[in-house]
């Protein structure tokens, strides 16, 4: 069949729902041009998970990606494909690396964080000023999860806000290679310090856990360095940044579309169903760079994905396709299949899923408890959205608070 026209993303997804239409009407797989790099972006959820569980098909760009040396420095994302952590890791090297961080996500100790988040939103809304109009991406959204992966890894509350300023520009696409260089080496530089600071004074968190399975073991199974470094760095970044996204995107369609509150209300679904489906709605990624074909993968349209090949999971095309979900345009949380692909697929699933899910689960209820009548403060359309081909956010979410009067 002839090649179509790549379409080049837009860096700043002025417009993500109609680009992601565009993707799904181009069929299973497009090319597409992502800030320069040739991809295949992949919006077929069947194909999608069929790729993303073939040995085919790896995530080390390092050894699967023959352009990666001469990409690497001067492409905008590539911190993306250049960390050295169970993010990037493929085969025997990733089950090494998902080892030493999964049990400090296992259910039991996630939910046994409940009544820590729970008094961590109570102290949130507290101070949240009612009667007056409020940013809550900035006050509610942004608060609560910056503070759970905090605690979690032993990040001071001093440093958060540091943090907050260099993860929040890993994710921005508007940048320049320039820009993110010296945003990468800035992010480097907190962390380094924090290794620094949890050497010399370990406590009972998961940066000193790291530190000290690296320090300890000699049998070559240990973290080297920069696989320690570039660990902290997904934990913060993908603990904190996609929560925030998560939250903004729940809260802002509860309060554009009353009868999905009026669900809750009447015990139609519960605030797990409107988490489930925000998330197949509004994924907190939209496009996840990148992964590699390791050999000719044939495609059902006929085309061909061929060896050192750049693939793009196109997660929140791939929610909304047709194919998998009726009426996958419209929000619906007593739709009774919410299936989706927010937190990946295969053997690089979020190991961080249900703790997301707890935390935005109790930031919605107890929300809407303490304000039950809150509004938001501009017409959905007047919301921008996050400059970034992956965040899928907004830069605010003004919500007018009215809480129930009481005598």
């Amino acid at each position: 069949m002839p090649e179509q026209q790549i379409l080049v993303l837009d860096p700043t997804a002025t417009n993500p729902d109609a680009e992601h239409r565009a993707l799904r009407e181009r069929g299973p797989a497009t090319l597409v041009d992502i800030l320069g790099v040739r991809a295949w972006s992949v919006s077929d959820p069947a194909l999608l998970k069929r790729l993303l569980t073939s040995k085919d098909v790896s995530k080390d760009g390092r050894a699967h990606w023959p352009a990666f040396a001469q990409t690497v420095p001067t492409w905008p994302l590539a911190l993306w494909v250049a960390v050295e952590n169970m993010f990037t890791a493929y085969g025997a090297n990733h089950s090494r690396l998902r080892r030493m961080v999964a049990p400090a996500l296992s259910a039991r100790r996630t939910a046994a964080l409940q009544p820590d988040i729970e008094a961590l939103v109570t102290g949130i809304l507290d101070d949240l000023p009612a009667g007056e109009t409020v940013d809550l991406r900035e006050h509610l959204a942004y608060p609560l999860p910056i503070a759970v992966i905090g605690k979690l890894m032993g990040v001071p509350a001093d440093r958060r806000t540091e943090f907050r300023t260099v993860v929040d520009n890993v994710f921005a696409t508007h940048l320049t290679a320039e820009e993110q260089a010296a945003n990468t080496a800035a992010l480097y530089g907190l962390l380094d310090a924090l290794i620094q600071t949890k050497r010399s004074e370990p406590g009972e968190d998961m940066t000193s856990l790291l530190i000290a399975t690296r320090d300890d073991e000699g049998d070559g199974s240990a973290l080297s360095h920069a696989e320690l470094r570039d660990t902290l760095l997904l934990m913060i970044s993908a603990g904190y940044e996609t929560t925030v996204n998560v939250i903004d995107q729940a809260i802002t369609t509860l309060l554009t579309d009353p009868q999905q509150l009026a669900h809750i209300r009447a015990g139609r679904c519960t605030w797990q169903d409107i988490v489930e489906e925000t998330l197949r709605h509004q994924p907190a990624v939209k496009h996840l760079p990148l992964r590699y074909a390791r050999t000719d993968i044939p495609l059902p349209d006929g085309q061909t994905i061929k060896t050192g090949e750049v693939i793009l999971a196109s997660y929140a095309a791939a929610n909304r396709h047709p194919d998998w979900h009726k009426d996958a345009d419209r929000f619906d949380a007593t739709r009774p299949s919410k299936e989706h692909l927010a937190f990946g697929h295969g053997v690089h699933f979020c190991l961080g899923a249900p703790l997301a899910r707890l935390e935005v689960a109790t930031a919605l209820r107890l929300f809407f408890e303490r304000f039950p009548d809150a509004q938001l403060a501009t017409g959905h359309e007047e919301l921008r959205r996050l400059p970034s081909l992956i965040s899928n956010g907004h830069t605010t979410v003004p919500v007018r608070l009215r809480p129930t009067t009481t005598s």
